[in-house]
């Protein structure tokens, strides 16, 4: 890890007190450090050099911080940009992260907090040497600094910094199987927003991988060796949610016999996924936004506060947006976990995929079950699942695979392993069928599947119904059997059965033809 002497800062401010008080403290932590007044001024720094970071307040005397940032995007610079803002300007901090800054901080500035967040951006731990006051600094900025220096009321732990990424990004992105255009932008989102603060909402329906995703934006990111803590909102008690996500003290309630961490606490200086976050009741909804806003957290039966160094991301399957117009959700906090979106398309938007990532679950499910060769879908299979809709995406893809792989038994995993609806045929079936009208001279027209007949409207009503029903069954499949000429495969698409389907229910129902002497798809 680089020295902190090879760090240079850009410090922007038109206040020439701040400017001072954010050299100082900067310089105690072993920093180059260059001051502009302006954006004009600062533009002029950045022409001549190259800076580690860039910190600059949102109002100047000639523009906004988001200009400054606007600057630093159109150069195609690298310098993280931190962002100080006005106290409660919660419209400017979001601004600011959609421009592109790293994090923001706001006004009045707590120095243990400032030192931090530039630590975490140039990716190395805050010293924990004391921040001298300068006598000629107003008596406001002295109290602040004082606040951040000497030893406060309220314990403070200085958040853990984030190490350098231990894996190259593309072992992330990898996982996420697929090249059709909808997933590259996914990835290109990824890529991007991994190299900030900013919050990140992740959007889509039940099972299209949310959670894959925010694990691939924190893999990338410079946190990637820190926790990485996810939790499931909806599958938490609302009476405990507090307690879970704080920690608590001992003594708090009853049952708590020794102080424990909550989430915020675990994922410090990583990663906090909060998963169907729109389950979360309005109640919590106020607690989270406030530990958002003021980056620490109060544990149940504790009197003060914890700072905390977390990357917040978010999922939900719903609509926020009409959940806030609805008043479920609160708008406020709507806008700061939203303040960039990842839509993750179902399977049946990408289904060119289909491939891809079928290939990646066998292999995977041969890995953990130490299965070799790998399974592998035929032509006939892929095809087949290709024209299903997959209402649960991509986890009921998983699902049916791993179900084929442990009924199949064979390296190849055919239609009939699937046990998918046979609402259509593949091609290998259409063209059995077609074989087997010319070889049997079978009108084409008797393969349209007919309902089986009703029972009389004046029938008595049956003893035993499932006795009855299976009678009508095994009445049904003679008749279509002997229509067809015995010929079980066309006998049971008459039927809108499959082979395999009608081969079982003709086992259950004690159907023999011919004491069953012909070969798997015709009678003799």
């Amino acid at each position: 890890m680089s020295s902190p002497s090879h760090f240079s800062l850009l410090v922007v401010d038109d206040e020439p007190d701040l400017r001072t008080l954010y050299e100082l403290t900067l310089l105690r932590e072993g920093y180059d450090i260059e001051t502009a007044g302006s954006v004009e001024e600062a533009l002029l720094h950045l022409k001549d050099r190259t800076y580690s970071a860039v910190i600059t307040d949102m109002r100047l005397p000639d523009g906004t911080g988001l200009d400054l940032l606007r600057k630093l995007e159109e150069g195609g610079r690298r310098e993280k940009a931190i962002v100080i803002t006005a106290y409660g300007s919660a419209e400017n901090a979001v601004e600011a992260l959609k421009a592109g800054a790293y994090d923001y901080l706001t006004k009045p500035v707590d120095l243990k907090q400032f030192r931090a967040v530039v630590a975490s951006a140039l990716g190395r731990a805050p010293s924990t040497v004391p921040t001298m006051v300068p006598s000629s600094l107003p008596s406001e900025h002295q109290a602040t600094v004082a606040a951040g220096s000497a030893t406060a009321p309220r314990p403070r732990t200085p958040p853990p910094p984030p190490p350098p990424p231990a894996a190259p990004a593309s072992a992330a992105l990898a996982r996420m199987a697929g090249t059709s255009a909808a997933m590259q932008e996914v990835r290109s989102l990824v890529e991007k927003v991994a190299r900030s603060m900013a919050p990140v909402l992740v959007n889509g329906e039940s099972g299209t991988g949310k959670e894959l995703v925010a694990r691939a934006i924190h893999e990338v990111s410079p946190r990637s060796n820190m926790p990485f803590i996810a939790v499931n909102c909806s599958a938490i008690p609302e009476q405990l949610l507090e307690a879970e996500f704080f920690g608590y003290r001992k003594g708090a309630f009853t049952g708590a016999t020794e102080d424990r961490e909550g989430f915020f606490q675990a994922a410090n200086g990583g990663t906090l996924f909060l998963d169907e976050i729109g389950d979360l009741p309005l109640s919590m909804q106020s607690k989270l936004l406030r530990s958002i806003q003021e980056r620490s957290v109060r544990p149940v039966g504790a009197v003060s506060e914890q700072s905390v160094n977390v990357r917040l991301l978010s999922a939900t399957h719903k609509d926020l947006g009409a959940e806030v117009l609805l008043g479920r959700f609160r708008q406020d906090l709507y806008y700061r976990l939203n303040v960039i979106q990842i839509r993750v398309p179902p399977l049946r938007e990408r289904l060119e995929d289909l491939a891809a990532i079928s290939e990646h679950v066998l292999l995977r499910i041969a890995r953990d079950a130490n299965v070799v060769p790998p399974p592998r879908l035929t032509r006939d299979a892929l095809v087949h699942l290709a024209r299903y809709p997959f209402p649960g995406n991509v986890r009921e893809l998983e699902n049916l695979l791993h179900r084929a792989v442990a009924l199949s038994g064979d390296e190849a995993i055919d239609v009939f392993d699937l046990g998918l609806p046979e609402t259509v045929f593949t091609d290998s079936a259409a063209q059995e069928l077609d074989l087997i009208t010319e070889n049997t001279r079978i009108d084409p027209a008797v393969l349209a599947p007919e309902p089986p007949p009703a029972p009389p409207a004046a029938a008595p009503l049956p003893d035993d119904l499932a006795a009855f029903l299976d009678e009508v069954e095994r009445d049904i499949l003679l008749r279509a059997l002997e229509r067809h000429r015995f010929n079980r495969t066309a006998a049971g698409a008459s039927l809108g059965l499959s082979l395999r389907q009608m081969r079982y229910r003709m086992a259950r129902l004690g159907v023999s033809v011919g004491g069953d002497s012909f070969d798997g798809d015709r009678g003799t």
